[in-house]
């Protein structure tokens, strides 16, 4: 074997085992969630703004 194959093999397996912690956190977090979409603020994004609560009149 070439002395660059190990090296090579050792930074595609990190980068494999970072991609699955990522997506076993995201799965976490939508799960705590309870909706695999993304974020309200992204999905609502340029839509008309909330009305203010009762009560926080100026």
């Amino acid at each position: 074997m070439s002395e660059g194959i190990p090296l090579l093999i050792l930074a595609l397996g990190t980068l494999g085992v970072v991609w699955f912690l990522a997506a076993a956190a995201r799965k976490q977090v939508a799960d705590a969630k309870g909706a695999p979409e993304r974020s309200n603020v992204i999905r609502d994004h340029g839509g008309a703004p909330r009305q203010n609560m009762p009560g926080t009149e100026h």
